[in-house]
C-alpha cells in the first residue's frame, strides 16, 4: 500500500457566517491510498477554532501518516488520537479502498440510488433579507424541516425571523431547529431559549460553549426546548460517552464523524445515546463533496428517519464533483459524476 496526500482550497459562494466568524474559505486535505492499482480517497477536514486537531502540526502529522505507510507500517499501529479528522480521512479512505476504489464507502440502495435521505434545510447567518431569501429558496424546494443559526445577530432581529416564518407555517407544518453554536452565555442562556420558545422550537443546539458541564446539565433540566448537545462532544472520549449524557441528560447529541474521530468512535456515541434514550442525528461539517458522500452513505445505513443535518454540496464554488443531488427535501445519490 503506498499513501498521499493533497490540498485542497473550497472557495464559499457567499459570506459563510457564525457566531464564531465567516468563513470564506475552507481548506481540506485528500489522503489517497493505493493498492493493487486501486486508489481510496478520504478527507481530512477541519474548521478553525473548532476541529480540536492542533493546527500548527497538522500538515506534519499527515506526511508521517503516509512516510509510515509507505515503509510498511499499518494504518491499524498509526497514532492518530490527537487528530480526530486524520483518523476520520485515513479511514475513509481504507473503505474506499476496500470497496474498489470508486467512492462507494457503504454500498446500499442509497448508492444505488434507489433510496434517499431526509434532510433539513439550513439558514446561514448574515443580513434579515438573506436570511429571509434562504428561507424562501428552501421552503420553494420542498422543506419542512429548517435548521437556522442564531447567536450572531441582533437577537431581536432573528427572533422577528423566526416569528414571521411561525406566521406563515404552523409547527405541524414546518419544524424549526436552531444552533447557537455556544453563542448565549451562562447568565443568558435560559431568558433567551424561553423566548425562542414561544415560536415552537424543536430544538437548540448548543446554545452555552462546551464544558460547563453543571450549567448545561440545568438546562437540560429546566428548558422549555429540547437541548441538542455538538460542541460538547468535540475532544471528549467516547469511551465516556455514557458518563457525559447521563450528567447533562440532553434530548439529543449531534454527530459529525469529523469532528469526532470518524465512523467507529460516532457509533460509540450513538450506542450511548440509545442506551439513555437520548436522540441524535448526523450533521456534516463543512466538508466537500468527497467528504459528505461518505457521510451520506453512512448516515443512511443508520436509518435515522429523522431529518439529518447533511450539506448539499453547494456551499463552495469549487467543489469536487459528485453523484449527490437535491430532490425535494431529500440527499440523493444521483449520477452526476464521481
Amino acid at each position: 500500500m503506498k499513501a498521499g496526500f493533497e490540498t485542497f482550497h473550497f472557495d464559499f459562494k457567499f459570506p459563510a457566517g457564525t457566531s464564531r466568524g465567516v468563513l470564506l474559505q475552507k481548506t481540506s486535505t485528500m489522503l489517497y491510498l493505493e493498492s493493487d492499482g486501486k486508489t481510496g480517497t478520504g478527507e481530512c477536514s477541519t474548521i478553525p477554532g473548532l476541529s480540536p486537531d492542533p493546527e500548527n502540526e497538522y500538515i506534519s502529522k499527515i506526511e508521517s501518516v503516509c512516510k509510515a505507510i509507505n515503509q510498511g507500517v499499518s494504518p491499524d499501529d498509526i497514532d492518530l488520537q490527537a487528530f480526530p479528522s486524520i483518523t476520520f480521512g485515513l479511514e475513509m479512505a481504507l473503505l474506499d479502498l476496500n470497496n474498489g476504489g470508486k467512492k462507494l464507502f457503504y454500498p446500499s440502495l442509497f448508492t444505488e440510488g434507489k433510496s434517499g435521505i431526509p434532510i433539513n434545510g439550513l439558514i446561514w447567518m448574515g443580513e434579515k433579507s438573506f436570511m429571509q431569501e434562504q428561507i424562501q429558496s428552501k421552503l420553494n424546494a420542498g422543506f419542512r424541516c429548517l435548521k437556522m443559526k442564531v447567536g450572531a445577530l441582533d437577537f431581536e432581529t432573528e427572533l422577528q425571523i423566526l416569528q414571521d416564518i411561525r406566521a406563515r407555517f404552523a409547527p405541524d407544518e414546518l419544524e424549526i431547529r436552531v444552533d447557537a453554536n455556544g453563542a448565549f452565555s451562562p447568565e443568558d442562556a435560559f431568558r433567551k431559549i424561553e423566548r425562542l420558545a414561544a415560536f415552537h422550537i424543536h430544538s437548540i443546539e448548543q446554545p452555552i460553549k462546551q464544558g460547563q458541564i453543571q450549567v448545561m446539565e440545568n438546562l437540560c433540566l429546566n428548558s422549555p426546548i429540547a437541548i441538542a448537545l455538538d460542541e460538547e462532544l468535540i475532544g471528549f472520549n467516547p469511551d465516556d460517552a455514557v458518563s457525559l449524557i447521563k450528567n447533562i441528560k440532553p434530548a439529543y447529541i449531534i454527530l459529525k464523524p469529523s469532528l469526532l474521530g470518524g465512523f467507529n468512535m460516532s457509533q460509540k456515541w450513538i450506542n450511548a445515546a440509545e442506551a439513555n434514550q437520548t436522540g441524535w442525528w448526523v450533521t456534516s461539517a463543512l466538508e466537500s463533496n468527497i467528504g459528505l458522500n461518505a457521510i451520506a452513505q453512512w448516515t443512511y445505513t443508520l436509518n435515522n428517519p429523522m431529518p439529518q443535518g447533511l450539506g448539499t454540496g453547494q456551499l463552495y464554488k469549487n467543489n469536487i464533483a459528485s453523484p449527490l443531488e437535491i430532490r425535494g427535501a431529500e440527499l440523493w445519490y444521483g449520477k452526476g459524476g464521481e
